[in-house]
């Protein structure tokens, strides 16, 4: 077969049904062209949050618990979001439910809310909630009802995590109560059998024995003062005369035996000893005396001496204090005697008090500071529950979309074109192959039948003519592909009417 009589067979054939072609084509393209333009427009809301649910357990029993990786929290808050239950609650609180028919539509739009809303992380904390749909405002609804479920699930496991420190912290205060309590009953129990031998907390923590050998010491030392007071004053009685004789014109003699009294108190003692003091007053006063009698001593051979009585009356007080002091220091020496023999009794006494101390110190301390720790987790409780506050923040809240996403009708116009060129040439091919009629000598002659030759047609055909109006068409056709993709919309609505102007 010759190749290039098939070439010119094709073409003249295919010339013949270009206006078909090109009526396809147009038809495909303003068809297509206003299916895309009718696809609804897709708008998607996004947001990002940060999202940072350390574990409040750890952080209130710091010191106490080891608390056990808090980073995974929020990795599980995000894998679980988008769980069944979740979605639905996404659909009952938006206005996807209007569009639930039946179970099967349920069943669908949970798939496809699965799958179209998407939670990326972009970072360990800060992740990025998008999702797409015909309506803006309900795209905004989808994503705002995600954010408000992510701070449910996070305030919920917070208020987990705040319950299980509570209930951490009653069992532990409770057990310390009870250790506490049986600490306390041995301490008593220890110290009403032993309270002689114990450290008083009213005495600065000294025993029973510690005070009465103290108490000992001390009526010792007073013994020995008022045994050397009395020597004193036994040496001043044995000095001073009981009575004093009567003397004509000299002076009065007990002046004179007071006087000379004075001089020896003031060789031992100094001028604020009492016994100086008391001789000076009393020298003072005969003195006085003597001029208010100008010297008459009296009559008789002697009078008593009130010095001598004096200090004899002060001798008697001091033997009854030495006395007195005696019989105290034989009761406090039975006491210590007695607490020693006590004491001897038990030699791991203070040993084992040290360690029930030790140990209630101990107790007590911790049971003080879980006191403190539950009052600060009521307080931190508190301020969550009335101020609703959460450790998660809202980088970028949503908005409602105002410029659609998608769908991308520069890509579908275009394609739309291919295909009304595609369909143009497939149309030619087509009636090519089905076209019976006679375009060259070699069809002619593959009937059979001898050719002798061929002639021109009687009327010129008009070639240039023809090729510019089929280039005109499609020329045409091309500046509709770019208004459309320049007028949008409000050329589609025209476009029907245009076409119909072209094809009639």
């Amino acid at each position: 077969m010759d190749i290039g009589a098939l070439i010119r067979r094709y073409l003249a054939a295919g010339w013949r049904h270009r206006w078909k072609a090109l009526l396809l084509a147009w038809f495909v393209c303003g068809a297509g062209w206003i299916a895309v333009y009718k696809l609804p427009d897709i708008y998607q809301a996004n947001a990002r949050i940060y999202a940072d649910v350390d574990a409040i357990l750890g952080s209130v029993l710091r010191n106490i618990a080891v608390d056990g990786a808090p980073e995974r929290q929020v990795e599980t808050l995000q894998r679980t979001l988008l769980s069944r239950p979740n979605l639905e609650r996404v659909i009952a609180r938006t206005d996807l439910d209007l569009r639930v028919t039946d179970a099967a539509s349920r069943e669908a739009l949970i798939d496809r809310l699965g799958r179209e809303i998407r939670i990326s992380p972009q970072t360990r904390s800060l992740f990025r909630i998008e999702y797409r749909d015909h309506d803006p405002r309900l795209a905004h609804a989808v994503v705002q009802t995600v954010i408000n479920l992510f701070i449910e699930a996070a305030t919920s496991q917070d208020r987990q995590q705040m319950q299980t420190a509570r209930q951490f912290i009653a069992t532990q205060l409770a057990s310390y109560e009870a250790q506490l309590r049986a600490v306390e009953q041995k301490r008593a129990e220890f110290r009403a059998r032993y309270i002689d031998l114990l450290p008083s907390e009213n005495f600065g923590g000294a025993s029973k024995l510690d005070q009465a050998r103290g108490q000992l010491a001390t009526l010792r030392g007073k013994l020995e003062d008022e045994k050397r007071k009395r020597g004193l004053l036994q040496e001043q009685l044995d000095a001073t005369p009981a009575t004093i004789a009567a003397a004509g014109g000299g002076g009065d003699p007990r002046l004179i035996a007071a006087e000379r009294q004075l001089r020896d108190l003031l060789l031992r003692f100094t001028d604020q000893h009492p016994e100086v003091t008391a001789t000076r007053a009393m020298i003072a006063e005969l003195r006085a005396q003597g001029a208010r009698s100008g010297g008459s001593a009296g009559r008789g051979g002697g009078t008593p001496n009130p010095l001598h009585e004096q200090i004899k009356l002060r001798l008697i007080d001091a033997d009854a204090a030495i006395a007195s002091l005696e019989r105290q220091i034989r009761d406090v020496e039975t006491e210590v005697e007695r607490l020693e023999n006590l004491l001897r009794t038990v030699p791991q006494l203070q040993a084992e008090y040290v360690n029930l101390n030790r140990d209630y110190d101990v107790l007590r301390k911790n049971y003080e500071e879980l006191l403190a720790r539950r009052e600060s987790l009521q307080i931190a409780g508190a301020a969550r529950t009335d101020a609703d506050r959460v450790r998660l923040e809202v980088v970028e809240p949503p908005t409602v979309p105002i410029t659609p996403v998608g769908p991308n009708r520069l890509l579908f116009a275009t394609g739309v074109l291919l295909a009304g060129l595609g369909a143009g040439g497939a149309l030619i091919l087509l009636l090519v192959q089905l076209d019976r009629g006679f375009y060259t000598v070699h069809d002619l002659r593959k009937l059979g039948l001898p050719v002798l030759g061929a002639i021109s047609s009687a009327r010129p055909v008009r070639r240039v003519g023809g090729a510019v109006a089929f280039a005109a068409g499609i020329a045409l056709l091309l500046a509709a592909y770019g208004a459309v993709l320049a007028g949008g919309p409000a050329l589609m609505a025209k476009l029907p009417n245009l076409v119909a102007r072209l094809m009639a």
